[in-house]
């Protein structure tokens, strides 16, 4: 058996010669001191060998991997010779499986939003591409796919392990239809992964309780944007995301009668530009917020780098550290909206759909027009009625504590500029 320290002893000779470590792998020395890996194997009563990596690149412990493999492809009846020249010709010819992918990605990119596609890809690089890129789609079989999700299974990424078997499968059809491939093996790997268990965002359903909450999230010793954005976020119903990333330039007529939210297509779920009829208490926390952020492009600036957004996790850690962990997450004042503005306007769903930013399915979909914009500003005003009763002005969120310098917190009350004291 081989170990590093005879191998880096070995001298070159006058003529080559091997060294054997077992199992058929040794160690081939030329004359000028090349050391590369070998393995020699019997396939069909004759005797072939094949090379894989010079020593020091590939080491001892790689190679004996290597010659590990080779074995069980023998054991199953496949030529590791042929496999090898076959991924050759397959990054010659565009027929690994991440050449594939990259061209169905090409081909689909225009139907996706931008985000949605940077999502698809990177997923697939991190996850597929970094390990099985350089196999040829016809290399793969249902127990390499699987091997392949389960590994993301196993880090507790159910989800995510869902999605790249979805998306391979998406790439072995294209495959086939472009007469490279000729099956879907992750198809077929399907129905042996872990069952994917779809669990609602937890969220406060009664007004009772949703009204407490707000009012206990807004009395924490916090920077007051962020307490202006849940507020935001409640008033208007939109994913947080879009909250996060909202501009100033995105609002309109704030001084009229009609003030609306102008969000882009790029940050939609749908796609599709979605204007969210604004109330007069959303109103209220735009003007408070742009005491704070005016001068800037974001409304919910980061405060450590005003040129970005606030960080992801700030609303929910802002819920959580308020006490309500599992109960109410940022997605959730969605559901909140649903469940009570439903039942208080039966037969009126799909203005509430409508309010969600929700795509109707199908044909209906496609017919679909009307975006029920009056109602929705009717609507909208009831559901800041119901959720603010009792509640403060916007303002007063911008006098409360907050968290300051240590060396500042004599005064906890935030100085506002002069226009707004006026």
């Amino acid at each position: 058996m081989l170990t590093d320290l005879k191998i880096r002893a070995l001298r070159p000779l006058g003529k080559p010669y091997s060294v054997f470590d077992g199992g058929g792998l040794y160690l081939y020395v030329t004359p000028t001191g090349t050391r590369s890996w070998r393995l020699k194997y019997r396939l069909a009563s004759k005797e072939r060998r094949i090379t894989f990596g010079l020593y020091p690149e590939v080491t001892l412990a790689k190679a004996r991997e290597e010659r590990d493999a080779i074995r069980r492809a023998l054991r199953e009846g496949r030529d590791p010779a042929a496999e090898r020249e076959a991924r050759r010709l397959a990054v010659v010819n565009g027929h690994t499986f991440e050449a594939m992918a990259r061209d169905w990605y090409k081909r689909k990119l225009k139907k996706w939003r931008p985000s949605h596609a940077k999502e698809i890809i990177d997923s697939l690089e991190q996850e597929v591409f970094a390990t099985h890129g350089k196999l040829h789609v016809k290399d793969f079989t249902p127990p390499i796919v699987l091997a392949l999700i389960r590994a993301i299974e196993d880090r507790d990424a159910v989800t995510v392990a869902r999605r790249i078997r979805q998306r391979m499968s998406a790439v072995f059809v294209h495959a086939i239809a472009c007469g490279v491939g000729e099956n879907d093996p992750a198809a077929i790997v399907k129905g042996a992964l872990t069952s994917h268990e779809s669990r609602n965002q937890p969220a406060i359903l009664d007004l009772g309780e949703l009204r407490t909450m707000l009012r206990t999230v807004e009395s924490r010793f916090t920077y007051p944007g962020t307490k202006l954005a849940l507020r935001l976020l409640a008033l208007t119903v939109v994913r947080p995301k879009e909250v996060r990333f909202a501009m100033w330039s995105e609002f309109e007529y704030l001084d009229g009668v009609a003030p609306i939210w102008r969000i882009p297509p790029d940050r939609m779920k749908t796609g599709l530009e979605h204007i969210v009829p604004l109330s007069p208490a959303a109103v209220d926390v735009l003007r408070a917020a742009r005491m704070i952020s005016g001068r800037g492009v974001y409304v919910f600036p980061n405060k450590s780098d005003p040129g970005k957004p606030i960080s992801e996790g700030l609303l929910c850690a802002l819920l959580s550290d308020a006490g309500f962990k599992g109960k109410h997450v940022p997605h959730g004042f969605r559901a909140s909206f649903s469940s009570n503005m439903n039942k208080r306007h039966k037969g009126e769903a799909d203005v509430m759909e409508a309010a969600l930013a929700h795509a109707v399915p199908g044909v209906r979909g496609d017919y679909m027009r009307e975006t029920f914009d009056e109602r929705r500003r009717e609507i909208m005003a009831e559901w800041a009625d119901l959720i603010l009763q009792g509640a403060p002005d916007a303002e007063t969120l911008l006098l409360g504590k907050r968290r300051t310098d240590p060396r500042q917190r004599t005064n906890n009350v935030i100085e506002l500029p002069r226009a707004a004291r006026r």
